[in-house]
């Protein structure tokens, strides 16, 4: 951890596809326990980002530090250390359709730990019911609501107890009363279980409902244009496209 309170740290990065930047000079703090939000219209790099910070591709310059540690240039024992420490639910869930959600969660603790079956199911059913799906351990994923597959997903990524969840666009595609309760489940997740949520989203309600802090892309100008509390942004940003954004007003290719 940093000596101001970050666990991650993003220092000057630059990242892109090819010879094309998709971002660049990127560089922000996430505090140990905060609720942290990754925000911007289509195309500006939210889910870029993200993967470099999760350690799945290497930038172009820069680095991503998770508790002082480079996630990408860490080998061997150290970056299997450092991978442990964060957990990701994806958008679409990215659940085996093959297993039910209790083999889908120990699946994860018998690749990563030495734990016996019985101590691997226990922990699972754990996660489970931390997220409201106890009663579906031995459902497939097939037979769940959207609305719980993503929770399912979430219950998978703390199966190793992380410091860290990242979450990818949690309330994609989830009707607003679903993903109202998605949100009150990310806030009391992270009061009972004193880890930091790194958020990537553009849904403006759940923003203002679960977000400390945020950061705002900009497809055009490929960095962050925007630092702060979602309604400070909205109330007194100077910025035209900050403000259309959280006003939800068209005009400009970067509106929401």
């Amino acid at each position: 951890m940093g000596n101001d309170g970050s666990i991650i740290r993003v220092k000057d990065l630059t990242a892109g596809y090819g010879r094309t930047v998709v971002l660049k000079d990127i560089t922000f703090d996430v505090r140990t326990g905060e609720v942290f939000t990754i925000l911007g219209g289509s195309g500006c790099g939210k889910s870029t980002l993200l993967k470099h910070m999760i350690g799945l591709r290497r930038p172009m310059s820069g680095v991503v530090l998770i508790d002082g540690t480079d996630i990408v240039a860490a080998q061997g024992a150290e970056r299997l250390a450092v991978l442990k420490k964060i957990g990701v639910s994806y958008q679409s869930g990215a659940l085996f359709g093959s297993m039910n959600l209790l083999e889908n969660i120990t699946l994860v603790l018998e690749e990563f730990t030495e734990l016996p079956r019985e101590a691997r199911e226990t922990i699972a059913q754990m996660k489970l019911n931390a997220v409201g799906l106890l009663d579906a351990a031995y459902k497939m994923p097939s037979e769940l609501s959207g609305g719980m597959r993503k929770r399912a997903a979430i219950a998978r990524a703390l199966a190793m107890d992380p410091q860290i969840l990242f979450l990818d666009e949690p309330s994609a595609g989830l009707d607003p009363i679903t993903a109202a309760q998605l949100d009150g489940l990310i806030l009391k997740l992270a009061e009972n279980l004193q880890i930091t949520f790194v958020i990537v989203t553009h849904e403006l309600a759940s923003i203002f409902a679960v977000a400390q802090r945020v950061i705002m892309l900009d497809k055009t100008r490929k960095t962050i244009i925007a630092t702060g509390k979602p309604r400070d942004l909205r109330d007194q940003s100077d910025d035209p496209v900050v403000r259309r954004f959280f006003r939800r007003q068209a005009g400009g290719s970067d509106s929401a």
